[in-house]
């Protein structure tokens, strides 16, 4: 039997969601429903065939799976809307809201449901997020179906929800962090002698290669890197002045500061 799927909240991180699961071929267009407050800006989706409503309940009530792509001072209002129509024998709620604990999900819900979290970031709209999603009351098939969700939509990982604050530092903030660094890139190629617009395509191809070698040959980044570090040539050269500047220590430091940022604000 096919798995029906509400996102509840379609603004850009659920329309994506949708968008993605649509191209993947994961799921029918009959099979998802959409919930937006004002559904105008949904009629692109509905054109496919996805259901698009205003009436979370109704989308409860249609799914099996349920998306929660709230902000978070709307998750509680929303669950405690649709508490009634949720059923612990149907029901699989998969929130997608940055800080919201699944212990919170409990409480508005007063029911043992079978709950995930999931930390997707912005590349999930051209389906290549990182997703690091946990769980709490779930069976094996439906740990493995959330993982396949997420999978066309990127990779996703499995990991304790004591490690979201930090999935959301590493593989959400990194985004901004590896942006920064082909800026760097691009500034340092303009200086050598490039245009900005072929030093962009340069630094920027040049990563996607680095994160694919590692990615495919599952090494660490040291093994790539002795492959391209000759013996006094200019690579180890660059190199080692990064670090004298600070390359390494700085990052560390910059993903430890956002760390500590978004614990002592929660």
């Amino acid at each position: 039997m096919s798995k029906k799927i509400a996102i509840i909240g379609g603004g850009n991180l659920g329309a994506a969601i949708a968008e993605g699961l649509l191209h993947s071929g994961f799921i029918k267009a009959s099979d998802i429903i959409v919930t937006r407050r004002n559904i105008q800006p949904l009629d692109y989706l509905k054109q496919k065939g996805v259901h698009t409503t205003s009436n979370n309940i109704d989308a409860v009530e249609f799914a099996d799976y349920i998306i929660l792509a709230l902000k978070p001072f709307q998750v509680k209002d929303v669950l405690a809307e649709v508490k009634g129509a949720l059923d612990s024998q149907r029901h699989i709620l998969i929130s997608v809201v940055t800080g919201f604990w699944m212990k919170e999900i409990d409480e508005v819900v007063s029911q043992e449901l079978p709950v995930f979290r999931a930390m997707p970031n912005t590349a999930i709209a051209i389906r290549e997020s990182i997703t690091c999603i946990c769980h709490q009351h779930a069976s094996e098939e439906q740990k493995q179906f959330v993982s396949e969700l997420f999978n066309q939509l990127g990779l996703s990982v499995m990991i304790e929800e004591k490690l979201m604050d930090a999935a959301t530092v590493l593989g959400a903030c990194g985004t901004a962090y590896a942006m920064r660094y082909i800026r760097a890139n691009i500034q340092g190629g303009i200086e050598i002698g490039f245009d900005v617009k072929t030093a962009s395509l340069i630094a920027a191809q040049t990563v996607k290669g680095a994160a694919q070698l590692l990615l495919s040959h599952q090494t660490h980044p040291e093994q790539e890197i002795d492959k391209v570090t000759t013996p006094k040539g200019c690579t180890i050269a660059g190199l080692n002045e990064m670090e004298h500047q600070g390359f390494s220590s700085s990052l560390i430091k910059g993903i430890t500061v956002s760390y500590k940022k978004i614990v002592n604000d929660m």
